[in-house]
């Protein structure tokens, strides 16, 4: 596969990830948009890593650590909104305001 192709795709998720991230109102698309950011991020690492460094297997290692970073925010990200939910009533981002009670 070609790197032109692959960097494009990622330019297209991590362009798509900050539009819907933007956009979005609700709390839940954010969250599934910055997982498209980090989708993206790694996408880019893996490639550069296979393309210029295909000894060293850093671009891999820092793919791995932000796949760990994506899956703790996958588990504490829906636990903080549905706390917000209990909470406001409301999973929009513009009513969530947590500094007044």
């Amino acid at each position: 596969m070609m790197l032109e192709h692959v960097l494009v795709l990622s330019a297209y998720l991590f362009y798509l990830g900050i539009y819907g991230l933007i956009t979005s109102r609700n709390l839940v698309r954010a969250i599934m948009c910055l997982e498209l950011i980090l989708n993206a991020v790694n996408l880019n690492f893996v490639t550069f890593c296979d393309f210029f460094d295909s000894r060293e297997l850093k671009g891999n290692i820092f793919s791995i650590f932000v796949i760990a970073i994506a899956a703790a925010e996958a588990a504490i990200g829906p636990a903080i909104v549905s706390s917000i939910y209990r909470n406001r009533k409301s999973n929009r981002i513009n009513q969530s305001n947590l500094l007044n009670k």
